[in-house]
């Protein structure tokens, strides 16, 4: 290597370890100060517990898949069709019943809920969504099995439990781990690494597991919806058991406290469907595959900066009270070429 390459590289070494020392204190500011948000030790615990919370809106879409393994000892108490060899009897057991699935499409999706994060390693939530579908006639063999009208309904109440399965940190961890071949003495190299691992990485991937209860509205039986009658049990409702899900969670951050985010995944969910004198009911499953789109807002625990002349436009500190400088729909601590 010769003299104006080795001079090259320190005076490369030694600008970018300027750069990191001014970041740590950029006009007098601190970014690793740990100020409190409140006066009070009760106020600041307070301010750090809201912080925690997200609140979040998504709709989209799916595709859902409903059958039932149909059996019987009087089939005749069920709308069953026969849709060709109108001759062929109906051959059933309770160890061979008659297989019959539907598929038809859901949408809109709508949900609204919030989010706790823990210590960016995992998430929890709850809320409330409503779901409008369609669904056709389940067919098996030469059978129909028609549904009450074309439409429904459901509400849920739900609860989620993700793992974030990679962010900034565990990217930060993967560069260490990359750049591990590199002698500590390669000043290069280990720049590098650490300017890659402060830059900003807004994207997150988390596993998330959903449970709930579903409510089943507007899926009555038009012969029993009869006017100046009294009212009567839907014959297709929803089991007692919850349903459950999965699916792959991407969030993309705008700032510290607003992120975009795509969810897709399955959910699994159990209906049941009574006999016309309600003396018994079969089992009815649904598999719904649905894609959302949703957008979230983490409430603040840091208050405005209210000083009237301080243009200070990151987070910063008066009188040892840690204060924002920006919306919360901007990035507080903007690096070169983030101002604008």
């Amino acid at each position: 290597m010769t003299a104006k390459k080795i001079f090259t590289s320190v005076l490369f070494s030694f600008i970018i370890l300027v750069a990191q020392a001014q970041e740590e204190d950029i006009f007098g500011i601190s970014n690793k100060a740990k100020n409190p948000k409140s006066e009070s030790g009760i106020g600041n615990a307070a301010r750090n517990i809201v912080e925690m919370f997200a609140i979040e809106l998504s709709t989209g879409a799916g595709y859902h898949q409903f059958g039932t393994s149909f059996y019987s000892e009087n089939p005749s108490l069920y709308p069953l069709n026969q849709i060709q060899n109108f001759d062929t009897p109906l051959e059933i057991t309770e160890e061979s019943p008659l297989k019959m699935k539907g598929e038809d499409w859901t949408f809109p999706v709508f949900n609204a809920g919030v989010r706790i994060n823990l210590f960016n390693l995992l998430t929890i939530g709850g809320g409330y969504g409503q779901e409008w579908g369609n669904y056709q006639n389940m067919t098996g063999g030469d059978f129909e099995f028609p549904f009450e009208g074309s439409s429904y309904q459901i509400s849920k109440l739900y609860g989620t439990v993700g793992l974030v399965l990679y962010d900034a940190n565990r990217r930060r961890s993967f560069l260490k781990w990359k750049y591990r071949r590199y002698a500590s003495s390669n000043f290069y190299m280990q720049s590098e690494m650490k300017q890659r691992a402060k830059q900003i990485y807004p994207w997150r991937f988390i596993l998330e597991g959903e449970f709930g209860q579903l409510n089943l509205k507007k899926s009555y039986d038009p012969a029993l919806d009869i006017s100046n009658q009294p009212p009567y049990s839907p014959r297709l409702a929803v089991a007692d058991e919850p349903y459950y899900g999965l699916a792959l969670r991407i969030e993309r951050d705008f700032s510290e406290y607003t992120k975009l985010f795509i969810k897709g995944g399955a959910e699994f969910r159990k209906f049941t469907y009574a006999a016309s004198d309600f003396s018994e009911f079969q089992n009815v499953d649904q598999t719904l595959y649905a894609m959302q789109v949703g957008f979230a807002i983490r409430l603040p625990g840091t208050k405005r900066c209210k000083i009237a002349g301080c243009g200070v436009v990151m987070k910063h500190s008066h009188n040892g009270i840690e204060v924002r400088g920006s919306s919360i729909f901007r990035l507080q601590n903007r690096k070169i070429g983030q101002w604008y």
